[in-house]
């Protein structure tokens, strides 16, 4: 009971201390768990691992989203996907086409195409590992990992999470979403959600993409970026890596949102943990931006961490 309450208090700390820091600081990052009660666990202990579903198909979407933008308008929205205006507005009640905050998601809605207008096209997407790590508290964080084989940048990925018992019944399932818009081409990332204990033991884990839509050639709403002179240090523990570089424009253009995406694996290539970063400066082809940040496993010690980077207007 003492250690519990004392990882508790830790946590909490943790927390406070974390949201202390941003009210000074602009900078962003999205951790999908506080690495605290990782860091305690005793390493005679290994969390719980799911086995993995291979080569999972998905059945093509019938609707996907899209994150409004900056300089977006509805009509030039409806224009990129080939829809009719009022489908648009239909498929999102209480939209208001006066006001459009960056960062609203809007359902996208098919089967209303122009046919003169191009209409982005649903990639079907295996999922390379499906894996669960179980918490302190008998909570369960899964992954599935996805690549994209396809030649062209793929777009607005999304999974469905099942867990399943001994005898194959569904006890609990979630849909996920990507931290990231885009998939660049040969490039993988994972999607994760979390579910909360009680999650009894002896479980498998099914995930199948939802969504994946590649991008349209020509679509100005992302910008070439890369990363380059990364380094990843870590720790003893090995639960806990520290991941420093810079992102690179490659292209023309000014970048006002950055994001950073570090995926981090065990030594068997499994995804371990993933933190998302956002710079507070913007990016352009003679400014490159610098990155700082840590990534946590929420399973095995760290072997090697990947990164993706994106750039937006």
């Amino acid at each position: 009971m003492y250690n519990l309450s004392m990882q508790r208090f830790l946590v909490c700390l943790f927390l406070l201390s974390t949201l202390t820091a941003c009210a000074g600081n602009p900078e962003v990052v999205t951790d999908l768990a506080p690495p605290v009660p990782y860091q305690t666990i005793p390493p005679s202990e290994t969390p719980t691992i799911i086995p993995p579903l291979v080569g999972i198909r998905l059945p093509t979407p019938t609707t996907f989203t899209y994150t409004i933008v900056q300089g977006d308008t509805l009509i030039g929205i409806a224009e990129r996907y080939g829809l009719q205006l009022d489908a648009l507005l239909a498929a999102n009640p209480g939209l208001q086409p006066a006001a459009l905050p960056v960062g609203t998601t809007l359902i996208i809605p098919t089967g209303n195409a122009i046919p003169a207008e191009p209409t982005p096209t649903p990639a079907p997407l295996p999922v390379q590992q499906a894996r669960c790590w179980s918490e302190l508290d008998g909570g369960l964080w899964c992954f599935a990992l996805i690549q994209n084989g396809y030649a062209e940048t793929l777009e607005n990925l999304s999974a469905q999470f099942t867990l399943l018992d001994a005898r194959g019944q569904e006890l609990a399932s979630q849909t996920s979403f990507a931290l990231l818009n885009t998939l660049p081409p040969g490039k993988s990332m994972p999607l994760a959600v979390h579910f909360p204990p009680p999650v009894q033991t002896n479980l498998t884990v099914r995930a199948q993409v939802l969504t994946a839509i590649r991008l349209l050639p020509g679509d100005t709403r992302y910008l070439p970026a890369a990363s380059e002179n990364t380094l990843v240090s870590v720790e003893a523990s090995g639960r806990t890596a520290q991941v420093t570089g810079r992102v690179i424009l490659t292209g023309a253009g000014t970048a006002n949102t950055l994001w950073v995406l570090a995926t981090a694996y065990d030594a068997a290539g499994n995804v371990v943990g993933v933190r998302r970063w956002e710079s507070p400066s913007a990016l352009t082809a003679d400014a490159p931006v610098s990155f700082d940040f840590f990534v946590y496993s929420l399973g095995p010690e760290i072997d090697r961490v990947g990164f993706l980077a994106e750039a937006r207007p």
